[in-house]
């Protein structure tokens, strides 16, 4: 089992230095550049928020697998922090970062559906 742990160690340590290595080159990238032409300030405000996009996405997921790191090393890699239930085996090796089991990602996901789909009421209703 230890020897399981170190390799999944050594895959979470890759995919956090390939989830933080593209984050100096997209800070970058959003510097303002002062251009003359309306369009250009357009297009370039576009791919500043697509930079942000991806930059936040980045530092998600950078967060989310250095959270899976320390689980390992406090010993409770693979337990559900919700249920406290273990989580299935195929979903680590699929997401080694997996923070809930199956049953307890579907029900945060269809509240975020649901928050997001209330959100979405509320703001028709206030912009009419």
């Amino acid at each position: 089992m230890t020897a399981n742990l170190e390799s999944v160690r050594h895959v979470l340590e890759r995919q956090l230095a390939e989830a933080t290595a593209p984050t100096r080159e997209l800070r970058v990238s959003m510097l303002i550049q002062q251009v003359a032409d309306p369009l250009d300030m357009t297009l370039q405000a576009a791919e500043r928020e697509l930079t942000v996009q991806r930059l936040g996405l980045s530092s998600t997921l950078a967060r989310r697998i250095q959270s899976a790191i320390e689980r390992l090393d406090n010993g409770s890699f693979g337990l559900c922090l919700k249920c406290e239930d273990n989580i299935a085996p195929k979903r680590l090796n699929a997401l080694p970062w997996a923070e809930l089991c199956i049953r307890c990602q579907e029900e945060n996901d269809l509240s975020d559906r649901e928050q997001a789909a209330f959100r979405t009421v509320i703001d028709e209703a206030e912009a009419a």
